[in-house]
This record gives structure tokens, C-alpha cells and sequence, in this order.
């Protein structure tokens, strides 16, 4: 079985002879969080949440990324939550980076390790806890679930990416892959989080401009990402937050595969926020 690596951020603080400046930018098209930003004087706290802090990668702000909030949680041995989700309208994707997480949901028990993903629909009852001895640190992604007249919202899965084949992508010989968790087609998901992999020297070829906004956490190498008319060097541990119709491309460096956690929103219309006078015509 392939080993995967995924990096999960420790805190600390940097010592007072260090640079301050750093790769973090935040633009009108995108952001970068580099992995050196993550550290304990920035992380939060939740209501309900048991010896458990967690550092905010993205939350809904106007005229930016508006669809989607990504924390990665780190859960103290003997820490968790009864009550994790404030919002019934929320949907909830979960991945591990490291530790061991126990998830109950609709009264199964799961034990979810590194590359364990939980799909977790709206209204649903669920809880969380470390019943091991060391931290466990994970991803939490949250949306709020776009219902459809006739479509049912998907049920609840629990997998890992380790039982998954990535799909390559179409003329690159493998260097591009996708490790998905739903059917692309499947209409009651509306928005997807994958796994994406480059081989080394592998490359996104064009600038892809499209309507979807992105969150993209680096698991693991890194590489030279095209953002809007900027070239910026990432690495593992460095998320980045695309509006939609940023223009994106990149190339993996090596030596190592680069991999990341990509989120998107799929599947519906857009909004039309008509003013008042244009609806009553």
C-alpha cells in the first residue's frame, strides 16, 4: 500500500530572531496561508468543544469566497464534542491528518485514522472524541447545504483515502490525479472535496478560470502555483483560498508527488441577487 504523508500544523512561536516577513498575501483574488502563520496565538476556540483549539483557513466574507468555512482542529487526548454542529443546515466534510478520531454517527462508532473522510449531511446527529493518547488534528469543512425541490440530500459515508484509486486525468500519462469521494454526476452533492496528486513535474497546462471557488490545504511536497498574474511557491502545510474565476495553474516541483485537499462548490445555480425593482417587473 502506497504511504501517504499529510502535514498537520503544531502551533509554537517562532523565536524573536526570526524574519517577520513572510509568504502570506491576501488579495482580491486569492489568499495564501503559509504553514508559518499557524501558530498558538491565532488558533480559536468553540463553544462545546472539550480541550480543543483549532486554526480558522476560511470563513464566508463578502465580495470574496462566500460558500464554505475550513478549520483544522486539533483534539486533545480525552477532548471532543457532543454537540460539534450549532447549524442543522450545515454539511460537514472531516479529514484526518494525524491521530486517531472516534466519530459517531446515527449510532455507528467509527475509529478514523490518517486519510479517514466523513461525509456528513445536514441535520444529522453526530459527535466527536480522542480516545487515544496523543492529539488528533483534523479537517473540518462546512457549507450550508443548497437544497433542491425533488433531489433528496445524500446520505452520510465514512471512508478513507487509502481505499480509493485515484482517477487520472485525461493525456498526462498519470502525472495528474484525483482522489474523489462522490460521483462527479451525482446532483444531490453540492460541493466536492478531493484529493488531488501531481507526480513530479506535473502541471495544471492552462489557467483554468471557472465559476467554482477553491480552499486548497498542501498535504504533502510542493510546487509553483499561477494565481491571477502571481507565481507563488508552496509547499506542504500552506492552504490557499480562490475566488471564483481566479486563473490557477501549477507545477509540482518535486522531488516528491504534491498532493492537496481541494474543496468546490458543483451543482447548482448561481444566485441572482435581482434588486427589488427587478423582481417586481
Amino acid at each position: 500500500m502506497t504511504t501517504r504523508s499529510y502535514y498537520a500544523p503544531k502551533g509554537g512561536l517562532p523565536p524573536q530572531t526570526q524574519m517577520t516577513a513572510d509568504r502570506a498575501v491576501f488579495t482580491e483574488a486569492y489568499a495564501v496561508i503559509p504553514k508559518g502563520v499557524m501558530r498558538d496565538i491565532v488558533t480559536s476556540f468553540l463553544p462545546f468543544w472539550d480541550k480543543t483549539r483549532l486554526w480558522v483557513l476560511a470563513r464566508p466574507l463578502s465580495g470574496f469566497a462566500e460558500t464554505f468555512s475550513q478549520y483544522i482542529m486539533e483534539v486533545e487526548p480525552g477532548g471532543g464534542s457532543d454537540k460539534p454542529e450549532p447549524d442543522a443546515g450545515a454539511e460537514t466534510v472531516l479529514f484526518i491528518v494525524e491521530g486517531e478520531l472516534t466519530l459517531v454517527l446515527a449510532r455507528e462508532k467509527y475509529i478514523m485514522h490518517p486519510g479517514g473522510y466523513a461525509f456528513i449531511p445536514p441535520g444529522s446527529d453526530w459527535r466527536v472524541s480522542n480516545d487515544g493518547d496523543a492529539p488528533v488534528r483534523f479537517h473540518w469543512i462546512r457549507k450550508a447545504y443548497e437544497y433542491v425541490d425533488g433531489i433528496e440530500p445524500p446520505e452520510a459515508f465514512v471512508t478513507n483515502e487509502n481505499d480509493i484509486a485515484p482517477t487520472p486525468m485525461p493525456d498526462t500519462n498519470g502525472a495528474w490525479a484525483t482522489t474523489r469521494f462522490v460521483d462527479p454526476q451525482d446532483l444531490r452533492h453540492d460541493m466536492h472535496v478531493t484529493i488531488v496528486t501531481f507526480q513530479p513535474g506535473g502541471v495544471i497546462p492552462f489557467d483554468e478560470t471557472h465559476i467554482m471557488e477553491h480552499g486548497l490545504y498542501v498535504l504533502e511536497g510542493k510546487a509553483v502555483y499561477h494565481l491571477n498574474q502571481d507565481w507563488v511557491e508552496v509547499e506542504a502545510g500552506d492552504f490557499m483560498w480562490l475566488r471564483a474565476f481566479c486563473p490557477q495553474a501549477c507545477y509540482a516541483g518535486g522531488p516528491g508527488p504534491f498532493r492537496y485537499l481541494l474543496y468546490k462548490d458543483v451543482n447548482r445555480h448561481p444566485k441572482l441577487n435581482a434588486s427589488p425593482a427587478y423582481r417586481g417587473r
